[in-house]
């Protein structure tokens, strides 16, 4: 009796443990995805548009659920960009854009549309 009450405490322990780990990270819950990402970037809006090439973007959080987003190539920043979690890890921009922003550990995807001007990029970390 007293071998099968230390299995079933070990058992619930591993099991809380196991549970309670987490491999989806979402970027209003932490830092993890700040950094530079290089890849393919675009920019179309304010007379100065910019064809589809090779760019960097470095993700920089604000705080809370803010980010700014740095484009190289002459692209205009993209900042105070404000996302909140929804369901299943999808996020929803508080301010009315359409568009999406998925930013996983190593890859940065994006297409957001705000006052007649559209960024792009695809690109790993």
């Amino acid at each position: 009796m007293k071998n099968t009450l230390k299995l079933l405490s070990l058992l619930f322990v591993v099991m809380f443990t196991v549970s309670s780990c987490s491999k989806d990270d979402d970027p209003v819950d932490n830092d993890l995805f700040v950094g530079t990402y290089e890849g393919t970037t675009s920019y179309t809006g304010s007379g100065s548009d910019v064809d589809l090439g090779d760019g960097k973007v470095t993700v920089v959080k604000i705080g809370g659920s803010n980010y700014s987003f740095k484009f190289d190539r002459g692209i205009p920043d993209l900042n105070n960009v404000t996302m909140t979690k929804g369901d299943n890890n999808t996020l929803f921009f508080e301010d009315g854009v359409i568009g999406y922003v998925r930013i996983t550990e190593g890859k940065l995807t994006m297409a957001y549309a705000k006052d007649n001007q559209t960024w792009t990029a695809d690109a790993d970390r």
